[in-house]
């Protein structure tokens, strides 16, 4: 087999990754010059940036003036399971887990909280489960996005406006990126390190009215550890909307993210942040429709990620074994060249690629890797002979 050309053009930033992900197109460490280091997060001023962390948020999210948003420890992971901790046990569950992230929430449930009325709805990678069979006089717990797969919700129509469990949604590579319908969800989470690109170890939690009830009438019959805490001596702690956090933020992050919030307002809002990521997206799917050796991951055209686009390699000789291993030569030959860093599939996901398209990626890019993609196939195929 010929050893094949490489392309000229390459991506300006190669970094694809879904998470970390790439920085706002134009930063620079410069817009960190005045973050508040060595000074205490208690401090006023330490709380001024907080709060306006939290304001920012509420604005280019566009949420209704009744929900509330707090600043929690441990990222997207520490946000969601601090709502399961605190609000589960005061009905029956239903969990949708169709890839890693969903599977995680309900080990969750069934291994840690060990709650005897919990029900697993799963479905394989590419697929969602059947959406129908949720029961909204449960509480539903989910991704709205699914990171590992690349296979998302289509919409929030099939979510019952007179439910009387809550919807917990793991909206973490979704928000900023897709339509959401906020009156169909009560607790959402995600990490400022997906769609804004900001650093990671710091979640955000979002809370409708429906859900703040929750906590202040139920009580969990499990310990909750300090840190996951929201509420103290039977009353919730609403400090924590207003910027006192719980543990110490780092105040660098914090500027950070106030800068992508900022930079998300001055290209558009919302609507320009969702358009970028579509836009990004279909340079993939277009580039995966023409090519033969790879196909999206997600079985449906309408719940295809515009973030995560996920992919499996298609007609590799030798099976499984095979699969991951040319997938993972692809992913290793363009870091090698530093075109694509971090695009392997994740490790649990079915072999083949995952490119990241969120708001923070520019098209041009993603058109200058396309090209590379086919080189370092055909050189992975060339090498296994």
């Amino acid at each position: 087999m010929s050893k094949p050309d490489k392309p000229k053009r390459r991506p300006l930033c190669p970094n694809f990754s879904s998470g970390p992900c790439a920085k706002r197109p134009g930063w620079s460490p410069d817009v960190l010059a005045s973050a508040l280091v060595g000074r205490s997060h208690r401090s006023p001023a330490g709380k001024e940036r907080l709060q306006l962390a939290i304001d920012l948020t509420r604005s280019l999210l566009e949420l209704p003036d009744d929900y509330r948003l707090a600043i929690v420890p441990g990222s997207d992971t520490g946000a969601f399971e601090m709502a399961l901790w605190n609000m589960l046990g005061a009905r029956g569950v239903d969990v949708l887990a169709w890839e890693a992230f969903g599977k995680r929430w309900a080990a969750d449930i069934v291994d840690q909280l060990r709650l005897s009325d919990a029900r697993v709805l799963d479905a394989e990678y590419g697929y969602l489960p059947d959406l129908a069979a949720v029961d909204f006089d449960r509480d539903v717990i989910f991704t709205w996005n699914g990171t590992a797969s690349g296979v998302r919700v289509p919409n929030g129509d099939w979510i019952a406006d007179d439910r009387r469990g809550l919807t917990f949604v793991d909206a973490t590579s979704a928000l900023f990126a897709q339509q959401i319908d906020w009156r169909k969800v009560d607790v959402a989470t995600f990490s400022w390190q997906k769609v804004l690109g900001g650093e990671a170890a710091h979640g955000m939690l979002i809370l409708s009215p429906r859900a703040l009830e929750r906590l202040h009438a139920h009580r969990p019959s499990w310990p909750i550890p300090k840190l996951f805490r929201l509420v103290e001596d039977g009353r919730v702690d609403e400090a924590i909307f207003s910027g006192v956090t719980i543990n110490t933020p780092s105040l660098l992050c914090v500027e950070d993210y106030i800068d992508a919030l900022r930079w998300g307002a001055d290209v558009g809002g919302l609507t320009a942040l969702q358009a970028r990521a579509d836009r990004n997206a279909a340079v993939m799917f277009d580039w995966i429709g023409r090519t033969s050796w790879i196909a999206n991951l997600a079985a449906e055209a309408d719940t295809r990620s515009n973030t995560s686009v996920c992919m499996r390699l298609s007609g590799i000789a030798g099976g499984v074994a095979a699969e991951r291993r040319i997938g993972g030569r692809i992913a290793s030959l363009l870091a090698e060249d530093g075109v694509a860093y971090d695009i392997g599939a994740y490790r649990t996901a079915p072999a083949g690629l995952r490119v990241w398209c969120g708001a923070t990626i520019e098209r041009d890019d993603l058109e200058a890797l396309t090209p590379w993609l086919d080189w370092a196939h055909a050189k992975a195929l060339a090498e296994q002979g």
